[in-house]
């Protein structure tokens, strides 16, 4: 794509999911307001600040009902990708096994091998609405097995959480005495009911969540996530984290305790309206490909299965790119069961992905 663009070619990209707009007015200016202070700009707790994780627990109550300890439940993280790193060393020794979903998020796979862990899949498939298949599971030996990592609202597939999901997650963690780790960046994004695993009583005892303000807030960029279980498993973490990085600028913290007071109406307009209004530009670039989708998905993507008459997801995503310059992710990168999908970000503004429709609507499908 980058050569393309060198070349003059204006590619648009439907790729990634960096939200292209900016967090809260209130929490620029306390980012502003706290870099402004002489005393601020020295090193920072590990354990993150005490305002962002009562800021935390509070954004837990608020949306999810759920009740967390600031001082002993929570652990604030530079992002959720970088907590996938600090969990598996925390919990995975080298030759042990890690469930990974397919598909599923790349780094959940890559930093399992680069740390030794033996990546071992299990399928979500669109019959079942991309949730995990139970029965399946139960027929694997799970005797090496130390981590489960779970992502709902899912990413690519936009399948939505589901309370039974969730109950049966914990109950399978507990049985099969293994860790489940929910990553959660998702929950508000074209989504009016939010959930979260720890809804699920004793889900704390054997069960992670990630939870992240990349998406719901966004602040991408400024790398603040959480994660949220009981308090020996948090010790553990911290235990990894602290040998590994710092705590984050004292200004980023203070700002992001501060987004997490943003109003019902913000999050409304940043995390449904705009993207629903996207969404339906998504929709019909997919039905101009002669894909089809589920218009159930959540998510801040659109994840749409290509017509039978192309080998893969590559052969088409390729001709879009070099014939209609629009750049559109292959599902393949995600595992063997997205080969035959694509994914649309709505990471984009309303008038790109409306000149991304009209070149792609150019070419004879």
């Amino acid at each position: 794509m980058a050569q393309l663009n060198a070349q003059g070619k204006d590619i648009i990209s439907l790729a990634i999911g960096s939200p292209d707009m900016p967090p809260s007015q209130q929490t620029i200016d306390k980012l502003c307001e706290v870099a402004r202070c002489p005393d601020a700009h020295g090193y920072q707790p590990t354990m993150g600040t005490p305002e962002l994780r009562k800021a935390m627990a509070g954004f837990y109550r608020r949306w999810y009902g759920v009740d967390l300890d600031p001082a002993t439940e929570i652990q604030p993280l530079i992002g959720s990708k970088e907590g996938i790193l600090h969990v598996t060393l925390a919990f995975v020794n080298p030759g042990e096994e890690v469930l990974v979903p397919n598909p599923g998020y790349p780094t959940y796979t890559s930093l399992s091998k680069i740390l030794g862990a033996k990546v071992v899949n299990y399928d979500l498939l669109a019959d079942n609405g991309w949730q995990p298949d139970f029965d399946a599971l139960e027929r694997m030996d799970l005797s090496r097995v130390k981590l489960m990592w779970t992502n709902y609202p899912n990413m690519p597939t936009g399948g939505d959480a589901r309370r039974e999901t969730y109950e049966r997650l914990v109950d399978f963690a507990r049985r099969h005495h293994l860790v489940v780790v929910n990553d959660n960046p998702y929950s508000f994004i074209l989504n009016e009911r939010p959930m979260s695993l720890l809804q699920v009583p004793g889900a704390k005892d054997c069960c992670i969540e990630f939870n992240s303000m990349s998406k719901s807030h966004n602040m991408p960029g400024w790398r603040v996530g959480m994660c949220a279980t009981n308090a020996t498993f948090i010790s553990w973490i911290l235990k990894i984290k602290s040998n590994i990085d710092s705590g984050t600028f004292r200004g980023i913290q203070l700002a992001a305790a501060e987004a997490y007071a943003n109003d019902d109406q913000w999050h409304r307009q940043a995390n449904i309206e705009t993207y629903a209004r996207r969404r339906k530009y998504a929709e019909q670039i997919m039905q101009a490909m002669g894909c089809t989708f589920d218009p159930a998905q959540v998510g801040m993507f659109l994840w749409g299965k290509i017509p039978d008459g192309y080998q893969d997801a590559e052969q088409l995503t390729e001709r879009v790119l070099h014939e209609a310059r629009v750049f559109i992710t292959p599902g393949f990168i995600f595992g063997s069961n997205g080969q035959r999908y694509v994914r649309i970000s709505l990471c984009a503004k309303d008038e790109k992905l409306e000149e991304a429709l009209q070149r792609i609507q150019r070419l004879d499908f």
